[in-house]
């Protein structure tokens, strides 16, 4: 979740509104970098066909397209949230210089959950690349119109209007807590319906077994499109997907979900800024583009000290959110 979260903070923490780390585009680097190796490898820590899964295989798609390496190895290390990949990369790749890992927002919330002895301070940023925004959409024969009508039913009654989420602590579990907090809920009567898998939660919405489902627009879009399922808020700041945000219909609530690229703590900062230069080629790719588009993701490139005070940053905030909201794995 990228640093809006000083704005969700601010609410009950008394942080003031700033953005860390703003979205830009990279500078591509002249000349072109050199091939970092003839086989590479990138260990994502969750299943097939997720989020994370198909960022992961995307960047290396455009590495391999950009002249950068031959070839991709990819190993899925699901477990814990993301924790049982993280220990794995740690333990197995933490010196390897052909290695990726990938994290995203949701493997913080994860740790915050988990309070893991290895966290992100035990791998290297090497760049974050890639963001999107939690979508609240209900079932299009529900009477919830808007992001206002949910919070009012969850005041009336918390414990029956359920809310599917995707990872348990990642963006969608943190924004649906927050409009649960937004009613003046007891967070233990706000009800989470997790899913790993993205048809799973958009079924529980249009089947009725949860009022609400809070997920990225990718999730929804097909259901969206065709009115089975109705969109009432998005978490950006403004109007982002043809749909109001939630701060839009009054509520201070802001969040992103990123995702970005790691290496080990035994990697040399050379080979590490080689990395970088090769992850910043990488994205001019025009697949990695389309693949952006397609999955309703806006590039958010950062590298460096930026990327690493942002995540430390997010990282103690993610800390406090979750036990502000009392969530539980």
């Amino acid at each position: 979740m990228m640093i809006q979260r000083r704005t969700v903070l601010g609410g009950f923490a008394g942080l003031g509104a700033s953005t860390l780390g703003a979205m830009s585009a990279p500078a591509w680097a002249q000349p072109a970098p050199k091939k970092l190796a003839p086989k590479l490898r990138i260990v994502i820590p969750a299943m097939s066909r997720t989020a994370l899964d198909e960022a992961g295989r995307a960047l290396g798609d455009a590495l391999v397209g950009q002249g950068l390496t031959d070839e991709i190895e990819y190993e899925n290390k699901e477990g814990g949230g993301g924790t049982t990949g993280l220990a794995w990369y740690v333990q197995k790749y933490n010196a390897d210089p052909n290695t990726f890992f990938m994290g995203d927002s949701n493997l913080l919330g994860s740790l915050a959950l988990q309070k893991s002895p290895v966290d992100l301070t035990k791998v290297k940023p090497v760049a974050r690349l890639i963001s999107d925004y939690p979508v609240v959409a209900v079932a299009a024969a529900s009477p919830i119109k808007t992001i206002n009508e949910l919070v009012e039913r969850l005041r009336a009654n918390a414990k029956q209007t359920p809310m599917a989420i995707g990872a348990v602590g990642g963006a969608d579990h943190v924004f649906a807590g927050l409009l649960g907090k937004a009613a003046g809920s007891r967070p233990e009567d706000v009800v989470y319906m997790p899913f790993v898998r993205n048809f799973e939660l958009v079924d529980a919405v249009m089947g009725g077994k949860a009022v609400a489902g809070v997920s990225g627009y990718g999730t929804f879009s097909q259901e969206l499109a065709s009115g089975k399922l109705r969109a009432i808020g998005v978490s950006s700041k403004k109007a982002t997907y043809g749909v109001r945000s939630v701060r839009e219909q009054g509520l201070d609530v802001d969040i992103t979900n990123w995702r970005a690229a790691f290496t080990g703590q035994g990697v040399p900062a050379a080979r590490q800024a080689e990395m970088v230069e090769a992850v910043k080629a990488s994205l001019a790719y025009e697949l990695w583009k389309k693949t952006l588009k397609q999955a309703y993701w806006e590039q958010s490139w950062l590298s460096g000290p930026d990327l690493a005070n942002f995540i430390d940053f997010d990282t103690k905030t993610t800390q406090l959110v979750v036990q502000l909201l009392k969530l539980k794995a």
